[in-house]
Parts: structure tokens; C-alpha cells; sequence
């Protein structure tokens, strides 16, 4: 078996799903941009796709888990811990960077055991055998690898059941008593969890970040996404495009977007609205849109590769999510010098301040969303205004190399 440089620290990155979104960005960030002559950097992940084929791309080490999915199946999540402690017996990690919940609690248990066996190793043989690990050869280091989780959003603050919501808290107390350090992406994210038993000291924000890109011009951008969406070729030249980069999924609360757009273009039909994602609600936005009486003004044209490149084609960027954590799309959008409508919820208000560099709206409530575009369309100084107060905010306090310092200090 091949052995890492001990030079190296060993960096393994576990996630569980390989589909595109915020928590798959920072992996890809982070894995991609540590110094190579440094780290030794693997990606562990569950069901193959954008993320592996980036990073593969990138020339990252992928390890599939193929039994890992974010749906939760008792003999599949059996069998992906299994297979993630045979992982950890392989790759002999310094550094367990887990994310999202569902690999957070399986991957913090991974961890301990694997600390536990590398602390007692001729007993770890022995149980590693038992076990049918089949012929792993023995670590060659002892030292305990470091458990790091990062909260990119905290399940039990979605809409569920009281009973459910608690249940979830507790697994999500577990994970944090399980891990060594616990980042979270904004000042909410701590709060929500910080009060829990032997969970605030563990727990440091770190910020995600960006660096910036050069995005396409307004009119190649609205060129492309034409060319991807023929209807958008015959649009006046007066048009508003109001856009957002989303997973199409409840939590998005692209729904409540739809409906205050209905209310809208009844008093200015110049709006339109560009939803670029992909995900299980598409089905059920494509028929509120049609009982809406949307069609020709809601484009759904899917998920687009690198779609922060087209964002210059908005004139305004919105996202009305139910619940959020840091939604890169803000902080994007923020860097492409958009004005903002976005909804108050997790740590948009720290990207965000209302009046000064967006609007901040209360989620669920389709009347202020309505208005705050309403505002934007009618005022085009306030929303160069925003734009520009919003992209200054951003470099100062997103950036990628703050997010690279901060998580390194960590690692060691």
C-alpha cells in the first residue's frame, strides 16, 4: 500500500452529496487551493457528480463511497461507516474535515473509533479482522487524526414537526461533542448552536469566501443564457431580468419568489425572473408558474456550470429562502455589484445591510418581497448605489484568503 510523505499534512475532506451547491463550492475551494508542497488532500464523497468531476478535473484525489446518499436508509448508512473507517484506516488522515449533517454524525463516530483503534493497535488488527476489513495493512503513525465538522446550515431550523425538530437537534449535539472543532459560517450559525452542553467553546465562524472572477459582460451573458433559452431572444430591450442562482428546493423558497412576481408584473409587466438550478421542486414550480399564468416571464433554464459568470446579466438578484446559513449566491452576487432582495434569515443579515447594501426582507412574506423589487425597478440610482456598497462589504469580509487562513490555523 502506498504511504503518504510524512512531510505532508494529511488533509481528507468527507461530504455527502457530490451534486453542486454552497457546502460543495467550499470543498472544492478549500481542497483546491491548499499548497500541495504542504498537504496531502483527499475528497471522500457519496454519489458521484459535478463535485467529483471538478475536482478530478482539478487533479484532487476522489475517494466514491457509493452507499452514501443524503436520504436516510439504516443498512446503507451501516455500510457507508464501514466503509468510511476502512477510508480512515487507509488514508491514515490528520485532518477529518466533515461536511454536511448526514456524514457530520456518521463521519464524528468514524473518527473517534478510528482514534480509539489507532490508540490500541494490536487490538485494532485484531477487531479490524473481526470485522472483515480484509487485509489492511497496520497504520504507520499513531498520532490521533483531528475531527473538524463545518455547519453549513443546521437542519432542525427547517420546517418540521416539533418532535422531528428536537430528535434532530440531539443528533446534531451529538456530532458536535464528537468532533474537536466545529466551524460555522456565520456569527447565527454559532448562536443557534452555542448554547447546547460542551458545544460553544468547540465552535469558531469562519466566514466562506470568494475570490473574485471576471464574469462575462452584461450582453454575452444574456446572450448565452438566450442561446440556452430561445424565448429570452425576444424579450424588449427594456425588460428588467431579476435573477437567482438556487437549488430548486423548498428551503429556496423559490415558491414564495413565484407568487410575488404574479403580483408584480401586474403593475410592471417590464419584470422577468431567471431561476439557474436544478433540483426536486421543479416539477412543482413549473406548475405554479403555469397557474400563475407565468409563462414567458419564469425561466428555468437548469444548472449551468460555473453560473456565477452569468450573474451580469441580472439587473437585480433576489433569494428568498425560508432558511439559510451563508449562501455563497449572496456573497456572488455581492462581488458581481448587484443589488440584492434577499430574506433575513441566518447570516444573509451579515452579508447584507438593509437599505445600505440590499434590502433585507422577512421570509415567507410575499408583499415586502413584491415591494422591495417594486423599489428597485423604480429607483436604477439606489440600485447602483447598493450594488456598489454591497461589493465593497464583500472583499473586505469574504474573501477566500481569510476563509484559507482561518481553516488552516485550525488544521494544525
Amino acid at each position: 500500500m502506498k504511504r503518504m510523505d510524512e512531510k505532508k499534512k494529511k488533509i481528507l475532506y468527507v461530504i455527502t452529496k457530490s451534486t453542486w451547491g454552497g457546502a460543495q463550492s467550499y470543498v472544492y475551494d478549500l481542497a483546491t487551493s491548499l499548497a500541495r508542497d504542504t498537504f496531502d488532500v483527499a475528497v471522500a464523497l457519496g454519489q458521484g457528480g459535478t463535485l467529483e468531476e471538478k475536482l478530478t478535473k482539478a487533479g484532487v484525489r476522489t475517494i466514491l463511497i457509493p452507499s452514501l446518499n443524503r436520504d436516510i436508509n439504516p443498512l446503507l448508512d451501516l455500510q457507508s461507516f464501514f466503509e468510511l473507517l476502512r477510508i480512515l484506516w487507509r488514508e491514515e488522515p490528520h485532518v477529518i474535515h466533515l461536511n454536511s449533517s448526514k456524514i457530520g454524525g456518521l463521519g464524528a463516530l468514524a473518527g473517534r473509533i478510528y482514534n480509539f483503534l489507532l490508540s490500541a493497535h494490536h487490538t485494532s488488527r485484531r477487531l479490524f479482522s473481526r470485522l472483515s476489513f480484509g487485509k489492511l495493512q497496520p497504520p504507520t503513525r499513531h498520532l490521533p487524526a483531528k475531527i473538524i465538522f463545518t455547519g453549513h446550515g443546521w437542519a432542525f431550523n427547517e420546517d418540521r414537526g416539533f418532535i422531528a425538530r428536537k430528535f434532530i437537534l440531539f443528533l446534531h449535539w451529538l456530532m458536535i461533542v464528537l468532533a474537536h472543532k466545529v466551524i460555522a459560517v456565520s456569527e447565527k450559525t454559532k448562536r443557534d448552536i452555542a448554547w447546547l452542553p460542551f458545544a460553544g467553546k468547540k465552535i469558531t465562524v469562519i466566514y466562506n469566501g470568494l475570490h473574485s472572477v471576471a464574469l462575462f459582460s452584461k450582453n454575452s451573458a444574456r446572450l448565452e443564457l438566450s442561446a440556452k433559452i430561445p424565448a429570452l431572444k425576444t424579450l424588449p430591450r427594456d425588460t428588467v431580468w431579476i435573477g437567482t442562482i438556487s437549488e430548486l428546493h423548498y428551503t429556496k423558497g423559490l415558491d414564495l419568489a413565484l407568487t410575488a412576481l404574479a403580483a408584480l408584473v401586474r403593475e410592471r409587466p417590464e419584470a422577468i425572473l431567471v431561476i439557474i438550478g436544478e433540483g426536486e421542486k421543479r416539477a412543482d414550480l413549473e406548475t405554479k408558474i403555469k397557474t400563475l399564468k407565468l409563462e414567458g416571464r419564469v425561466f428555468l433554464p437548469g444548472r449551468i456550470p460555473d453560473a456565477r459568470l452569468y450573474l451580469s446579466a441580472f439587473d437585480i438578484f433576489t433569494l428568498t429562502s425560508r432558511t439559510e446559513a451563508l449562501p455563497y449566491s449572496v456573497i456572488e452576487a455581492g462581488l458581481a455589484g448587484l443589488p440584492v432582495v434577499v430574506t433575513a434569515v441566518g447570516g444573509i443579515p451579515e452579508i447584507v445591510e438593509d437599505m445600505k447594501s440590499g434590502i433585507l426582507i422577512q421570509p415567507k412574506n410575499t408583499v415586502e418581497i413584491e415591494r422591495a423589487l417594486s423599489y428597485l425597478i423604480d429607483h436604477p440610482e439606489k440600485r447602483k448605489q447598493f450594488g456598489e456598497e454591497l461589493k465593497k462589504s464583500v472583499k473586505e469580509k469574504f474573501s477566500l484568503v481569510q476563509m484559507l487562513e482561518k481553516t488552516i490555523a485550525l488544521y494544525n
